[in-house]
């Protein structure tokens, strides 16, 4: 369960954050990843468009929320970064309907 992050240090991943790329350390979170290269809002409320950033760090606040391989409203804190991820800040509420229907019945 717990991972040695000291071991890990000098291994890197390639990601990209919002179409840019980043190099960063293997093994740790994409919230912890976003954080260090500079990202502080990770999503904008759908009600105010009020930027968020993460808060708990321990998946408790949701305010981590961000697009990861294109599937929208993912915990940053709670996902661990891979070679190639694709990280989006998130704006809004997110279309949670994998067909792109709009709910008005245009089905």
């Amino acid at each position: 369960m717990f991972t040695d992050l000291i071991a890990d240090r000098e291994k890197t991943v390639t990601i990209r954050i919002d179409g840019n790329a980043h190099t960063v350390t293997a093994g740790i979170t994409v919230a912890a990843a976003l954080l260090s290269v500079g990202v502080r809002r990770f999503r904008e409320t759908p009600a105010g468009n009020s930027p968020r950033g993460p808060f708990c760090m321990m998946g408790v606040c949701f305010d981590c929320l961000c697009v990861i391989d294109g599937q929208p409203n993912r915990q940053a804190c709670m996902t661990t970064v891979r070679q190639d991820m694709a990280i989006d800040t998130q704006s809004g509420a997110a279309d949670l309907d994998p067909f792109g229907h709009s709910g008005r019945g245009d089905a």
